[in-house]
């Protein structure tokens, strides 16, 4: 006779797998405990799947009784997944991205390669490399859906491991495991400063860096990598850096203070040469004795991560530009 299971204990082997399977558990549950993992709330994930609280509530509870382990724990705000729901959200997380990956196929099989593709960007590659691979695409598959989010590498790589983005461009952050991704580094970016037209520095060929400190500036946010690179800059030069800054990631803000004071602001050199000829005679690009060189960025996708037919073509045309 086989050896019966201890009490308390789940079965092992054969049956861990299989009673899993046999269990009862549905999308909508899958669902849920993703949205636990996202919101650690019960009612903000009962608003991400449109059903009240108590009915999210019933079917955390339904899900425990189909498995016979506790999910999560209730804290005086909101829930914390217990170690079995946080490996049933990261299995139910590639469940419903294969599902959306499977509708996302059969989607371009209807429309003849149409589909979404949906990727984010640091701002100068989906300047040069992006947007004219969108307008290549588009012109061949129109039907074609695309969605770009510009942000920050931090923020880009975070939504591309919670898979809702097919793949990235920029840097993997120094705070995730760059085990978990793929990458191929696509370029160097290269950074200037601009002024307001008729800046008292502009009759000057070259500005020295100490003189630049004097000014006020606009710069990203602490931490950010631009502002990173342009304060090493000044530290590596023995300069110290401006004491004097607008801190913001918003570029609309960062114009408008430029072109209304004498402050100095680094953007890519992408961003400036746009900015220059939509905004001509408004900002110049301040001449300089020295490079701003920010580290190379990336094509980044998750490891093991299978795009659709319509992401890998934009991926392709973008790989294309480069050689």
């Amino acid at each position: 006779m086989a050896p019966s299971t201890p009490p308390g204990q789940a079965p092992r082997d054969r049956e861990a797998g299989d009673d899993l399977l046999r269990a009862g558990l549905k999308l909508i549950h899958m669902r849920m405990i993703v949205a636990l993992d996202d919101h650690g709330q019960i009612s903000a994930a009962a608003n991400a799947l449109n059903i009240s609280q108590p009915a999210a509530s019933r079917m955390i509870a339904e899900m425990e009784s189909l498995l016979s382990i506790e999910l999560c724990d209730r804290l005086p705000r909101g829930v914390r997944l217990t170690s079995y729901g946080a490996v049933l959200a990261r299995r139910a997380r590639a469940i419903l991205l294969e599902m959306r990956e499977a509708g996302r196929e059969i989607a371009d099989l209807r429309a003849g390669r149409g589909g979404t593709v949906v990727l984010g960007s640091v701002t100068a590659p989906a300047i040069e490399l992006v947007v004219p691979a969108i307008n290549r695409v588009r012109k061949s598959f129109p039907n074609i859906s695309i969605e770009m989010q510009v942000e920050n590498s931090a923020v880009l790589a975070r939504e591309l491991l919670a898979q809702r983005h097919d793949f990235m461009i920029g840097r993997v952050p120094d705070d995730l495991n760059p085990r978990l991704f793929t990458s191929r580094v696509i370029g160097v970016e290269k950074a200037c400063l601009i002024v307001r037209a008729g800046h008292p520095l502009l009759r000057r060929e070259n500005t020295p860096l100490a003189e630049l400190a004097e000014y006020d500036w606009v710069m990203q946010p602490s931490g950010s990598l631009l502002r990173r690179t342009v304060e090493a800059t000044f530290v590596t030069r023995n300069v110290r850096p401006p004491d004097r800054m607008l801190n913001t990631s918003s570029l609309l803000l960062t114009l408008v203070t430029i072109a209304r004071s004498d402050a100095i602001a680094a953007v890519s050199v992408a961003v400036a040469r746009f900015i220059k000829d939509d905004l001509k005679g408004e900002i110049e690009i301040l001449p300089l004795d020295f490079a701003i060189e920010v580290q190379p960025y990336s094509l980044i996708m998750l490891r093991d991560r299978r795009l659709s037919p319509a992401a890998r073509m934009l991926r392709d045309h973008i790989l294309n530009q480069i050689g």
